[in-house]
């Protein structure tokens, strides 16, 4: 039976409902499907009350297969009503195994029970009585809306109008009709409420705390009741592995971390770190971190400490450190039970044979059982040279690629088992079996491995053992960056980058030597959430993220890029003076530090400026500038220049600002300083899609990402600054101190700029 429009308005649908279904082609076929069993299993025209209920039947009913048993009762119109068929649907979910309890399921969706309209009015009169004096006191403007939900909840399979007719007709009898002021303050009570959504909605809070937050909101399954989520596989097994599950976690709520240890971790990990530590903390559960280690010739020892760093510099504290590899046993055995029931067999083709989408059919698929068994232990034995067989599953991917390899055979040295194993696991065989064997209640992944669903269902029930649920969110992507291992590779070898912490780059060593704080970093991926979509966020939130916190910790000092040297000729003092600067102007009570002012500081040589237009409001030929934190502004006397005619020196006047009228713009200065090295960076790609380029992201570097300033001078009180310590270099931005510093020489890696740039005029 085809659908239509004619045929869904034959069953009591609205024409512009049925126009509506029709758009989704799933749905209009199922709707069709049922309509035409409806009607060989009823006698009579189907009314409109029974084909809301096909209709319902058709969006709603997760496992269709429960659709023909279901049906039997709408067309009786022993189910004649939404709630009995919400609950209905609900038992097939609670209840996912066949065959149904005939007598639980008519207890359940409330068949055979009929609700008097005597039961009705005691009920409703009940409840009424419960709140009488509140009603008396508020009268219409009581929330009648908590009488209604408190009787539905005890007239579970009452008519809805009935009760609703029956809460109206008790109210008018206690209160009699609206008087004037009742309508008049119900009135007024909407004119306010209007008003109040009709202005500019609130702003995004300033902080979010965590990803707990966003955690809230999300509607996962509890510890045990996977069989609840769409798509989840039910066998019959499914319920006492279950039972099983919870017997042995109590219940709790299980995560993992599972990287490979192949690279670096970057901004995308942050946000897998945050989402799965943070729901099970949400949850008072336990988060694992497992390395992915069964690529042995990509593995190094650096990677594993790097992630474990990583991990830990985020706040987070795995249960357990784990490892692939920690299983290679068990999974071992799983492929053989795989062999065993005829799901797995041992192919020779080549790589090339096999991929793509659309391979020609192993030759191999149907060998003998007991043939693949001897071919997998001469595997595991080293019998068989690499690359002339592999252990496949028979199974098909959603995106259609058959019989994944479960098994490869690698002459290489693992790291933890050492020579012991010549095969190692795939992704798409392990991942699951390792979730299982930890018991993972909710195995959180991006979106790309949506399409290995069904292989991770399909494997953990084909050897019967226990199944998490796989929920998939959409990836972290940044602009103008590149993070993938092969690509940072290629630019550390031509030279373009120096390491993998290279603060131009967004691994999380590179944003930690950068100075971006990691609350700043969890904060961001809060604010991000979790949506399924594939999300590019620009760098601006993070940027405001790292401000908000730097704001509240980095202490504030002065330091000066590009020096130019200024003399005081009348220099107030006959020594020099000691100045207590606040090291957070807005909070006093976070402590002071002292600088040094003196006849000869030194400014920024962009704050001088010897002719300006009027909107340059520092220090020039005829205009005063304040010198922060002196109480003193300056005007140039003279100026000095060098062989190259050059400004070399300023010579100055200084008078206190209580003497003139007040400069237009206060510099900042240094004197008796420090000499650092200070570098600023900017993006390391030009467009914000590098791959997109032509030529490829190589050909998009940005040649000034980096800039040098080898003699920068900076306030004395840094001198014993400790690798990793964050500033707020005044007017200019906040800066870290970088790992290349010397007892010398002080190194500092600009974070980000202030808001404000301070050369804008």
């Amino acid at each position: 039976m085809e659908a239509s429009v004619e045929l869904f308005t034959s069953v009591g649908l609205s024409k512009l409902k049925a126009e509506e279904t029709l758009k989704n082609k799933a749905i209009a076929a199922r709707l069709a499907i049922i309509i035409h069993e409806a009607r060989s299993l009823s006698d009579v025209e189907i009314d409109s009350g029974v084909g809301n209920l096909l209709y319902q039947i058709a969006t709603e009913l997760r496992n269709q297969s429960k659709t023909s048993y279901l049906l039997q009762y709408v067309c009786r119109k022993e189910i004649d009503n939404k709630s009995q068929l919400s609950a209905a649907m609900a038992y097939f979910v609670d209840n996912p195994t066949s065959p149904i309890d005939d007598v639980k399921f008519k207890a359940a969706c409330g068949i055979g029970i009929t609700v008097t309209p005597e039961e009705t009015k005691a009920v409703v009169a009940q409840i009424i009585n419960k709140h009488k004096n509140d009603i008396l006191s508020s009268r219409y403007k009581f929330n009648f809306g908590t009488l209604i939900f408190e009787a539905r909840d005890k007239l579970k399979w009452a008519d809805g109008r009935s009760v609703k007719s029956e809460i109206d007709s008790q109210v008018h009898a206690l209160l009699g009709p609206k008087t004037a002021e009742d309508k008049s303050s119900v009135k007024n009570a909407k004119k306010k409420k209007k008003s109040t959504n009709t202005g500019k909605l609130p702003d995004e809070p300033s902080h979010i705390g965590s990803f707990r937050d966003i955690i809230k909101s999300l509607n996962f399954h509890k510890p045990g009741e996977n069989y609840k989520t769409d798509g989840y596989v039910v066998t019959n097994k499914t319920m006492d592995i279950l039972q099983h599950h919870l017997n042995y976690t109590g219940g709790q709520v299980r995560t993992r971390f599972p990287p490979e240890p192949n690279g670096i971790l970057h901004i995308g990990h942050a946000k897998a770190i945050n989402f799965n530590f943070c729901y099970a903390k949400a949850n008072n559960g336990i988060c694992f971190l497992r390395y992915d280690d069964t690529n042995p010739e990509v593995e190094e020892e650096e990677y594993f400490v790097g992630i474990l760093e990583a991990v830990r510099w985020l706040g987070y504290e795995p249960y357990k450190v784990t490892h692939s590899s920690d299983y290679f046993e068990e999974l071992y055995h799983y492929a053989i039970e795989l062999i065993n029931r005829d799901l797995a067999y041992v192919c020779h083709q080549s790589v090339d044979d096999i991929k793509g989408y659309s391979p020609l059919p192993s030759p191999w698929r149907d060998r003998p059982i007991e043939e693949s068994l001897i071919l997998f232990e001469d595997m595991k034995n080293g019998k068989i040279d690499e690359g002339k067989a592999t252990l496949r599953m028979k199974m098909t991917l959603e995106d259609g690629k058959a019989d994944p390899v479960a098994y490869r055979i690698k002459f290489t040295h693992h790291a933890r088992s050492g020579n012991k194993w010549c095969i190692y696991p795939t992704y798409d065989y392990t991942h699951c079996l390792c979730d299982s064997l930890e018991h993972i209640t909710h195995s959180l992944c991006t979106k790309e491995f949506q399409s290995r669903r069904s292989s991770y269902y399909w494997l953990c029930n084909a050897v019967d053992v226990y199944c998490p649920v796989q929920w998939e969110y959409g990836r972290l992507n940044l602009p103008y960056t590149v993070v993938s291992k092969r690509k940072i590779v290629q630019l550390i070898k031509h030279g373009i980058v120096k390491s993998w912490d290279d603060p131009r780059l967004f691994t999380l060593s590179a944003l930690r030597r950068r100075g971006f704080p990691p609350a700043a970093i969890n904060r961001f991926c809060a604010k991000v959430g979790v949506t399924m979509a594939q999300v590019t966020i620009d760098t601006q939130l993070l940027e405001s993220c790292v401000r908000e916190e730097l704001n509240l910790t980095a202490p504030r000092i002065m330091a000066v890029l590009d020096p130019l040297k200024v003399s005081i000729v009348n220099f107030p003092e006959p020594k020099n003076l000691i100045l207590s600067v606040p090291d957070f102007p807005q909070d006093s009570s976070k402590g002071n530090h002292n600088i040094v002012f003196s006849n000869v500081i030194y400014i920024e040589r962009g704050d001088f400026k010897k002719t300006a237009g009027e909107n340059f409001h520092r220090l020039t030929e005829n205009q005063y500038v304040g010198l922060r934190h002196t109480g003193y502004a300056i005007m140039v006397q003279d100026i000095v220049m060098n062989d190259k005619n050059n400004i070399e020196e300023l010579l100055v006047v200084a008078k206190p600002i209580s003497d003139i009228r007040k400069p237009k713009a206060f510099i900042h200065w240094v004197s008796e300083p420090l000499t650092c090295e200070v570098r600023i960076y900017e993006r390391l790609f030009k467009h914000a899609n590098p791959a997109e380029v032509p030529g490829g992201f190589l050909n998009d570097i940005n040649e000034n990402s980096l800039h040098v300033f080898g003699n920068a001078l900076i306030d004395s009180t840094t001198a014993n600054a400790a690798v990793g310590s964050q500033f707020q270099f005044e007017r200019m931005g906040y800066f870290c101190v970088d790992r290349d510093s010397t007892r010398d020489k002080l190194v500092f890696n600009q974070i980000i700029k202030l808001r404000e740039d301070f050369t804008k005029e």
